[in-house]
């Protein structure tokens, strides 16, 4: 039990937890705005599911690291370019999310979806919902899954014991399980910044995609680019709640 006094394993497993948040940001966006396509009975238990299949998938991966480190061999070539096991995972889930994102945006931007007008039968209604349901968490288990490979990758970089890296997975995915419902109705709230998530969504496929032909994005790039335009935007909502406050105000006068 000595090893766990040793304040070097304590920074690591901070250090780590820090970095799975902070990677774990993306995932928790898709899941938040799928989600968010869901009867509101139904969205905290798809948001606990969606957040189990990533602490599940991490931890799977943890456990057979030798497999996953050697998805990192080139498999065969093209043009020259050595494709591994690991790039065709990230290239298949860029382009995935590159689907998904744009197509969320038309749907956000168009409405097309809502233009048909619902089914009052209930029977059907709680097969569409149950198809709906089932349909969204397939969706969050495959993104789970590119996401949690570039995360466990980066854990084994940092860090040597696997104890430390299960524990660091955890206690990030706890975090967000509790930043998940917040972040979710905060998005509903503002169809603005739900637009600029999907938008960032867009960025991450585009990056995951040319990580997967060896072009390397740094996501801090990505993440600064988003923070400064959820800034911008956190001042225009600012900004429109005071217009409507003085506008209350004049019609009451």
């Amino acid at each position: 039990m000595e090893f766990l006094f040793d304040p070097n394993l304590w920074i690591a497993f901070a250090m780590l937890t820090a970095l799975e948040i902070v990677l774990g940001v993306d995932n928790i966006i898709f899941i938040s705005i799928l989600v968010g396509r869901l009867p509101p009975e139904l969205r905290d238990k798809a948001r606990r599911m969606g957040l189990g299949f990533a602490m599940v998938s991490r931890l799977m991966l943890l456990f057979s690291l030798s497999w996953v480190m050697g998805l990192k061999a080139d498999l065969f070539h093209v043009w020259g370019q050595g494709i591994s096991g690991r790039d065709l995972v990230l290239l298949l889930g860029g382009l995935f999310l590159l689907y998904k994102a744009s197509h969320e945006i038309f749907v956000e931007v168009e409405a097309r979806e809502q233009d048909h007008a619902p089914d009052t039968d209930p029977a059907v209604i709680k097969a569409a919902g149950a198809r709906l349901f089932w349909g969204i968490i397939g969706q969050i288990a495959v993104i789970d899954i590119v996401f949690s490979l570039d995360s466990v990758i980066t854990a084994v970089g940092m860090v040597d014991r696997l104890g430390v890296m299960i524990a660091a997975v955890i206690a990030s995915v706890g975090v967000m399980l509790f930043a998940a419902k917040p972040i979710g109705e905060f998005v509903d709230r503002h169809p603005s910044v739900k637009v600029l998530a999907l938008a960032f969504l867009v960025m991450v496929g585009m990056a995951l995609t040319a990580e997967a032909l060896d072009v390397h994005m740094p996501k801090g790039y990505i993440y600064a680019a988003m923070a400064f335009s959820l800034a911008v935007e956190a001042l225009n909502i600012r900004s429109r709640a005071k217009r409507m406050a003085l506008k209350a105000q004049a019609q009451q006068a």
